[in-house]
This record gives C-alpha cells, structure tokens and sequence, in this order.
C-alpha cells in the first residue's frame, strides 16, 4: 500500500487510474494536473509515489521529474507514457524515473509495476 500522487492533464486518465490504484488497496493524497502544479503538490503531499504523465501543459512530464529529483533524489516516480513515446521513456529513467506504465492502462500490469517500484 502506498500513498500515490497521480499527475495527468485529463481528468479521464486520472480517474482511470485512481480506480485502478483504489482496487489495489493505495491510498490517493492528491493529484495534479500539470507539472507544475505536480512539483508543488510533491512538496506539501510527500507521497510515496508518483504517477507522472509525459506531455502536459506549462510544465512537461520530464521538466517536472527533474525538478522533484533535484528536491528528492530518492523519489518513486512512475511514467505515463502512450505508445510510440520511447524516447521520452528512455530519457525519464535516465533522468530518475523507476519505470513506467503505457497507455491505455491495463490493471494488472499498473498494480504490478507500482507494487515492484514501491517495493524497491
């Protein structure tokens, strides 16, 4: 069980995915739906973990991973990427991410890799 920042700009992936992260018994702290707005959150929330979506408004996914692990180098953050975003992948595990989950989300595959990062 962990306590789960969920970062996405559309409210439909959001709630997607809290549904799925709800029916693996974690606990919601907040979610954002901008980078920008992610950093501030990662800040006052403290969550366990992060679900980070890639291409977003004001601040990308990547800008904000890279703000939250200069905060944190210790943070869990798990990408959300669509397919044929691999590159974009590759960069964020550099950058510090701990894996990643591809759109459209399949619940077994979402608890499985949450479960591993926090895990770790």
């Amino acid at each position: 069980m962990g306590r789960i920042l969920v970062v996405d700009d559309t409210l439909f992936m959001r709630t997607l995915l809290k549904n799925i992260l709800f029916s693996g018994n974690h606990d919601i702290v907040g979610e954002a739906e901008d980078g920008e707005d992610a950093v501030q959150k990662f800040k006052s929330l403290q969550p366990d973990l992060i679900t980070m979506d890639i291409v977003m408004p004001k601040k990308n996914g990547i800008e904000a991973l890279k703000e939250i692990m200069s905060i944190n180098p210790g943070a869990k953050v798990i990408m959300c990427t669509a397919v044929g975003q691999e590159q974009m992948v590759k960069l964020a595990i550099k950058t510090g991410a701990k894996g990643y989950i591809v759109k459209p989300f399949q619940a077994p595959k979402v608890l499985e890799e949450i479960n591993n990062v926090l895990k770790s």
